[in-house]
């Protein structure tokens, strides 16, 4: 059950319009609003918890002294890419 309220918010005209332009069958602006809120909310937490891996990455390395050359992750990420791309095609 929903109990909470977003903000009201003022906005140009024309963005309402477009917001309005791209509803789907049925849907209804509140809705649009709010699912384009939660997809931006695990948009950030996404981007928040690779920024966390980054630094802990980071971290790891100048800890061991242990790095890569970016040849060598470029090219095991073309080789990962390149499995992928085989299997999706059998």
């Amino acid at each position: 059950m929903k109990n909470a309220t977003i903000p009201s918010l003022r906005v140009e005209p024309e963005l309402r319009l477009a917001a309005e332009s791209v509803l789907q069958n049925g849907e209804s602006l509140s809705s649009f609003v709010e699912q384009s809120i939660r997809a931006s909310i695990e948009r950030r937490l996404a981007q928040q918890a690779f920024i966390a891996r980054g630094l802990a990455s980071r971290d790891e390395a100048q800890r061991t002294g242990e790095y890569f050359a970016a040849e060598d992750v470029l090219r095991e990420l073309d080789d990962m890419r390149a499995h992928a791309e085989a299997k999706a095609s059998t």
